[in-house]
């Protein structure tokens, strides 16, 4: 039965977006409180209602900042808090719940805030998994992570958060896109992760030439923008493959998956995810072979010679390699691709792992959690 939840997170996310339109749709009262102001681009089902609240860099005014949360929570009544990624407010959140008895917190670690903690972070994560009732995470080893963190492996669970599999599929490829692109006709490498170091976007540049030479036909479609975009630039000019790499800016998330479905080979060469990267997901979904880097759970999602390849961080030769493999045998990219829209479907499907999050929170306020 919905009842009132409450989400501490980033309102620019498209998971919180997601998660928040999903359980908006279905009947429940939901709040966003976050710390982020939100841009014009934050745009949530009409009904639900979103409390920014400042947040200072000086760590005590902060937390004098905050305090405003305490009468918000009081006036919300929210049956569930859900913290996304562990912050500040996650331990406001955890303070409101050792000071009112509180027990409805669900927390949700994204990554960094579990597994690159100092000594003194590390003490207040422990203590703040430690007030939760649950906690989720979209990775197995986020998830050892947090059990190390926690001290036992009691509520806490995996859930995914999703693919939607009807917005992207295969279905989506568009013939006039690639034509407004080049590429039609000639194989189209993508990739959607932003321009910042984190993402190591230098490395699928660095691999163009040595694809370029021996199928000099290939395209490189780089879908995102950060602080390296006029640093890559000018490495591919410097690499004389500028014809063909496509610097296409930020592409919208309701457009992504007509870019994906046209595509031939989807590439992702970040040094760091959680779990498997949203975009990796949508682009399997819609179909595409992937090339990907030896990071976190990504092996447990891609296997060598069954659905794609996974490759050394930074190592633009094998990266090069791969794709050559994958632009010179369509049946092969056809196969992988097959097999990763079934992969999606059945592990990774965001209808199906909210409606598992809702079981969740329905036993939470029954008190069966």
């Amino acid at each position: 039965m919905p009842g009132r939840l409450c989400f501490f997170a980033n309102p620019e996310s498209i998971h919180t977006q997601r998660w928040v339109q999903f359980f908006a749709d279905r009947g429940w009262e939901v709040f966003v409180v976050t710390g982020y102001p939100p841009q014009q681009s934050f745009a949530i089902r009409p009904g639900v209602k979103l409390y920014p609240i400042y947040s200072p860099p000086r760590l005590l005014k902060r937390f004098i900042a905050l305090a405003r949360m305490f009468p918000l929570l009081r006036r919300l009544r929210p049956d569930i808090i859900h913290v996304h990624y562990l912050s500040h407010f996650g331990l406001l959140a955890a303070i409101y719940s050792t000071i009112s008895g509180f027990g409805g917190i669900v927390l949700t670690p994204w990554g960094s805030d579990v597994l690159l903690v100092g000594r003194l972070r590390r003490l207040l994560v422990k203590y703040l998994m430690k007030k939760a009732a649950l906690i989720t995470c979209d990775a197995e080893h986020i998830k050892k992570a947090s059990f190390v963190l926690r001290g036992n492996p009691n509520g806490i669970t995996l859930i995914f958060f999703g693919t939607d599999v009807e917005k992207f599929n295969p279905g989506r490829a568009n013939v006039d896109l690639r034509s407004q692109l080049g590429t039609l006709g000639w194989p189209c490498v993508i990739s959607s992760r932003n321009l910042e170091p984190l993402y190591d976007v230098q490395s699928l540049i660095a691999a163009a030439p040595l694809v370029v030479e021996e199928h000099p036909e290939t395209r490189f479609a780089i879908a995102g923008t950060g602080s390296q975009e006029a640093e890559l630039k000018e490495l591919s000019i410097g690499l004389g493959v500028s014809n063909s790499v496509l610097f296409l800016g930020r592409v919208p998330n309701d457009q992504l998956a007509g870019y994906f479905a046209s595509a031939d080979v989807y590439v992702s060469t970040s040094l760091s995810d959680a779990g498997l990267a949203a975009s990796t997901a949508e682009a399997m979904a819609c179909g595409l072979p992937v090339v990907i880097t030896d990071f976190g759970d990504n092996g447990k999602w891609v296997q060598d010679g069954r659905n794609g390849f996974i490759i050394p961080l930074k190592d633009s030769g094998s990266l090069a390699q791969r794709i050559l493999e994958l632009v010179g045998d369509p049946p092969l990219r056809k196969r992988f691709g097959k097999v990763n829209r079934k992969i999606i479907e059945h592990r990774n499907n965001y209808y199906r792992e909210m409606d598992r999050m809702g079981r969740l929170y329905e036993q939470m306020i029954s008190g069966c959690v």
